[in-house]
C-alpha cells in the first residue's frame, strides 16, 4: 500500500508523476516544474495525451470530485484511478482541449468570451438614442419638464391635449369609441380631424387611421398650472406613456412622452435593457432572421435548371416526374387556362404563368374531378409558397434536407447581418452602435474602448468605467494569444481548432484563477 505524503502544494516546487502505466506508458516517472510553460513533445503514439490527459487531468479532475458529498458524486458518475503509483504537487486540473468550442450558430467569439455582455450593458446604461425616422437624438421628459414646457412655449395659445390610441392600424374601431365614450370622453381626433363621440362613430374598416383622445382643451397659464398638471397625467396613462400636444391656431402637432421619443415625428422606444441587444432574446432579435442574421432564399435555378424539359418530365425539380396527385392536376389547370399543358417546354410557358406556378395564384382554376364529372374550382399556393412551409412547419429531417436543397443562404435584408432588432441599432455611444463594434477586428476594437472616455458625458463616464476596464481586460487577453485579427461577431463555428483553444484560454485567464494547472 502507498503511503500518501500530504504537504503544502504551494511549497512544492514540482508535480512528481511516479510509476505512471496508463496506456502505452511503460511505468513512468517523471518531475514536471510547476508555474512554468512545460511542452511534453515525442513520436505519435508514444504517450503524451496519456501522461497529460488520462494519468495527471484524470488523477486531479478525480480529486476534485472526491471533495464532494456522496450525495452529490451519485450524479456526477465515479471516476477511475489512472494507473499510477503515486502523483504529488498536483493542483486543481483545468483541461483545454484543441477542438471548435460550439456548433451553436448563435454562439460568436464575443459571447463566449463576456465582452458582448458588457457591452450589452454598456450600451442599455451609457447609450445615446436616436430617432430611426430622423436621426435626431431622442428625448425623454417627466411630467414636471412637460408641464413647464407648455407652460413657457403654448402660453396664452388655445391648445389641444391629445392620448394617442391607435397608429397606423385598420379597423372601425366602434367598440373602442363606445368604451372611451363610457368613461366620460366626449371628443376623439380621427386622421387628423376632431369628431364628436356621438354613438355612432365608426371608421372604414380598411383603411389605415390614426386616433387620438381629446384629453383636454386649455390656454396655459400660470394659474392653469395644476389643471394641466392633471390633464398630462390622465393623457399618459390613457396613451401608455406618450401624448400629443395640437396647437389649435397653426394646427402643429407637439410630442411628449416619458419614454425616449423622437421630438419631430413622436416615435418612441422603450427604456433599454440589456436584452435589447442581444440577439439570443427575442427582445432584441431582428424579427426576420431570428437574430441569426442569415434567412434562406429559393434559388430559381435550382428549381427550374434546365427549362428545355417539360413539367410532365420533371422540369420543376421540387415535384419530379408527372403523378396523378392534387398538385399536378392544379398545375395542369393552370397551364390549361393559358393554352398550354404539361407536355409544353417550359422556356415556351409564359413568365406569367410560370410565376404563377412557383409563386401562387388567388384565381380560381376549374380542376375535373377523377372520374371527369363536376369540376370545382381550387386557388393554387405555389411551388415556393410549400417549399417555405415545409421547410418551416415539417420536422421531419429528411423533409428539411429536401426543403433546403433548393435555398441559399444569404444575410438577412432587414438587419443587414447585425442579428438585431432595428431599434437596437440606434443606441449609439462615441457614434458608433454594437453592431458596429462587435465588426470592428479585435485590435481596432481595443484601440477605441481605450480612447473612448473623452467621448462619453460625466454621466455616461461614472456608468463606464468598471464596464469598460472588465472588458478591456477580456480584449488583452486575446489580444495576448495572438487573436487580433477576428471579430466579435465571428461565428464559433467557424473557428479553427487552434483559434477556438486560445479563446478558451484567454477565457480562462480572465477568471484570474491562480495556482490552477492548465493542460492543453
Amino acid at each position: 500500500m502507498i503511503k500518501e505524503e500530504f504537504y503544502d502544494i504551494e511549497e512544492a516546487e514540482f508535480i512528481d508523476v511516479i510509476g505512471a502505466r496508463v496506456h502505452n506508458l511503460k511505468n513512468i516517472s517523471v518531475s514536471i516544474p510547476r508555474n512554468q510553460l512545460v511542452v511534453i513533445t515525442g513520436l505519435s503514439g508514444s504517450g503524451k495525451s496519456s501522461l497529460a490527459f488520462d494519468t495527471i487531468y484524470a488523477e486531479g479532475q478525480r480529486r476534485y470530485m472526491e471533495t464532494f458529498s456522496a450525495y452529490a458524486r451519485q450524479f456526477l458518475g465515479g471516476l477511475e484511478r489512472p494507473d499510477v503509483d503515486k502523483i504529488s504537487g498536483l493542483s486543481p486540473v483545468i483541461s483545454i482541449e484543441q477542438k471548435t468550442v460550439n456548433k451553436n450558430p448563435r454562439s460568436t467569439v464575443g459571447t463566449i468570451t463576456e465582452i458582448y455582455d458588457f457591452l450589452r450593458l454598456l450600451y442599455a446604461r451609457a447609450g445615446d438614442a436616436y430617432s430611426y425616422n430622423t436621426g435626431e437624438k431622442m428625448v425623454q421628459y417627466s411630467d414636471e419638464q412637460i408641464l413647464e414646457l407648455i407652460v413657457t412655449d403654448f402660453e396664452n395659445k388655445n391648445i389641444t391635449l391629445l392620448a394617442p390610441l391607435v397608429r397606423g392600424r385598420k379597423g372601425h374601431y366602434r367598440e373602442l369609441f363606445e368604451l372611451v365614450q363610457k368613461q366620460g370622453y366626449l371628443r376623439v381626433r380621427v386622421d387628423g380631424k376632431i369628431e364628436e363621440l356621438n354613438g355612432k362613430l365608426k371608421l372604414d374598416r380598411y383603411k389605415i387611421h390614426d386616433i387620438e383622445l381629446v384629453i383636454d382643451k386649455i390656454i396655459p397659464e400660470e394659474k392653469s398650472k395644476i389643471r394641466i398638471a392633471a390633464s398630462i397625467k390622465t393623457a399618459m396613462n390613457q396613451g401608455k406613456g406618450s401624448m400629443l400636444l395640437l396647437d389649435d391656431k397653426t394646427n402643429k402637432i407637439r410630442h411628449f412622452s416619458r419614454n425616449l421619443m423622437c421630438p419631430s415625428t413622436g416615435i418612441s422606444y422603450s427604456l433599454p435593457e440589456p436584452n435589447l441587444f442581444s440577439f439570443n432574446s427575442p427582445y432584441g432579435a431582428c424579427p426576420k432572421c431570428n437574430g441569426l442574421g442569415i434567412v434562406s432564399e429559393i434559388d430559381f435555378k435550382k428549381l427550374i435548371p434546365d427549362d428545355k424539359i417539360s413539367i410532365r418530365k420533371g422540369g420543376l425539380v421540387p415535384l419530379g416526374a408527372y403523378k396523378n396527385n392534387w398538385t399536378f392536376r392544379q398545375i395542369e389547370a393552370i397551364l390549361k387556362k393559358y393554352n398550354c399543358n404539361l407536355d409544353t417546354e417550359i422556356k415556351n410557358i409564359p413568365e406569367e404563368v410560370i410565376s404563377k406556378i412557383l409563386e401562387g395564384t388567388d384565381e380560381t382554376v376549374k380542376i375535373q374531378s377523377e372520374d371527369g364529372g363536376n369540376e370545382y374550382g381550387s386557388n393554387f399556393e405555389g411551388i415556393i409558397n410549400i417549399i417555405n412551409r415545409e421547410a418551416q412547419d415539417n420536422p421531419s429531417a429528411g423533409v428539411q434536407r429536401w426543403a433546403n436543397s433548393f435555398m441559399n443562404k444569404i444575410t438577412c435584408p432587414e438587419c443587414n447581418g447585425s442579428r438585431l432588432k432595428k431599434e437596437a441599432l440606434y443606441f449609439k455611444i462615441a457614434e458608433k452602435n454594437i453592431s458596429e463594434l462587435v465588426n470592428m477586428d479585435i485590435s481596432d476594437f481595443g484601440i477605441f474602448i481605450r480612447k473612448i472616455a473623452p467621448k462619453l458625458n460625466a454621466k455616461q463616464k461614472i456608468i463606464a468605467q468598471d464596464i469598460l476596464k472588465e472588458i478591456n481586460d477580456r480584449v488583452q487577453f486575446l489580444l495576448n494569444v495572438g487573436l487580433e485579427y477576428l471579430t466579435l461577431n465571428r461565428s464559433t463555428k467557424s473557428l479553427s481548432g487552434g483559434e477556438a483553444q486560445r479563446i478558451r484560454l484567454a477565457t480562462q485567464i480572465g477568471s484570474q484563477l491562480v495556482g490552477v494547472l492548465y493542460i492543453m
